[in-house]
C-alpha cells in the first residue's frame, strides 16, 4: 500500500483515470490518503477522512510514508479558518489555500508536508465546536458559487458544503448526500430540528440527491445555484425568488 499527501491548494478527483472525467470531488491542501492503484499518470486514492474513492493526477501529490499517514490520523485535525489565505515555505514560496484546507503538524504558526516546513499565520480551527456555530460557519460559504464536485467557497455543491461545515466545526460527515443520509437520528416533524440539523431531499424514483442545513423560523441554507438562504416547509424547499418549490423533502436527520 502507498500513501499521499495533497500540496496543492486544490485538486480534482475524478471519476475515472482521465481530464476530461467527471469531477467527483476535491482534494484540499494537506489531505492525506491511501493510494489504492497507480498507473503511469493517475492514482485511485482513498481520502482518510471519509474513505471517499476517486483518481487524481500522480502530478498533483506527493507520497508519504506508512507512518506519517498513521501519525497524521492520529492527530487532532487542524484547519485553514480563512476564505483563502496564503502559506510560505523557507524560501517564502506562497502557495494558496482554501477554507477547510488541512493543517498536518501544526504547531507554533509552522506545518509540515512530506519534507516540506510552511508557515501559516491564519485562523486555525480544530477540535469540536458548539453546534450553535454550525450556522454561522455556513454562512462563510454564503453566496458560493454552486459547483458539482466542489468543496470550496470558489464552487461548491450541496454535501460537500455541509460536509465543509461539519468538518470546520469539528464533526465527521460522508461525502455524498445519499451517504450522509445514513447517519444521525431520524426526526419525525420540522418542529423537533434545531438550527445546524440536516434536511435531505429526493427525486421521482426516491433517491436522495439534496441536502441542506436548517435554521431557524423555518429557514433552509443550501447550495442550489448558489449557497442560499430558502424557506423550509413539510413539502420541500420554497425558493424565496422564484415563489416554487424546487426540492422534495424526504428525511430530517439530526446529526449533533
Amino acid at each position: 500500500m502507498q500513501y499521499g499527501i495533497c500540496n496543492l491548494s486544490i485538486v480534482s478527483l475524478r471519476f475515472e483515470p482521465s481530464d476530461t472525467s467527471e469531477m467527483v470531488s476535491q482534494v484540499l491542501f494537506g489531505e492525506h490518503f491511501k493510494v489504492l492503484e497507480k498507473r503511469a499518470k493517475w492514482s485511485k486514492i482513498r481520502i482518510a477522512f471519509d474513505n471517499y474513492e476517486g483518481w487524481i493526477d500522480n502530478k498533483q501529490y506527493i507520497e508519504i510514508t506508512e507512518d506519517k499517514y498513521q501519525i497524521i490520523d492520529k492527530n487532532p485535525i487542524c484547519l485553514a479558518g480563512e476564505l483563502v489565505d496564503f502559506i510560505d515555505d523557507k524560501n517564502q514560496n506562497l502557495t494558496p489555500i482554501p477554507l477547510g484546507s488541512s493543517l498536518p503538524f501544526f504547531k507554533d504558526n509552522e506545518l509540515k508536508v512530506s519534507e516540506s516546513i510552511y508557515s501559516y499565520e491564519g485562523t486555525v480551527l480544530s477540535g469540536i465546536l458548539n453546534k450553535e456555530l454550525l450556522i454561522k460557519t455556513a454562512f462563510m460559504y454564503l453566496n458560493s458559487p454552486y459547483l458539482w464536485g466542489g468543496k470550496t467557497p470558489f464552487g461548491i455543491d450541496c454535501s460537500g458544503f455541509t460536509q465543509m461545515v461539519y468538518k470546520l466545526c469539528g464533526y465527521r460527515l460522508l461525502r455524498d448526500a445519499s451517504q450522509q443520509a445514513t447517519q444521525g437520528e431520524v426526526l419525525s416533524f420540522i418542529e423537533e430540528s434545531e438550527p445546524g440539523d440536516l434536511a435531505f431531499f429526493d427525486n421521482n424514483e426516491g433517491t436522495i440527491v439534496h441536502v441542506g442545513i436548517i435554521m431557524k423560523d423555518n429557514y433552509i441554507i443550501h447550495a442550489h445555484g448558489k449557497v442560499r438562504i430558502d424557506r423550509l416547509d413539510h413539502s420541500g424547499i420554497y425558493n424565496i425568488d422564484t415563489h416554487r418549490h424546487t426540492h422534495k423533502l424526504r428525511v430530517i436527520k439530526k446529526i449533533i
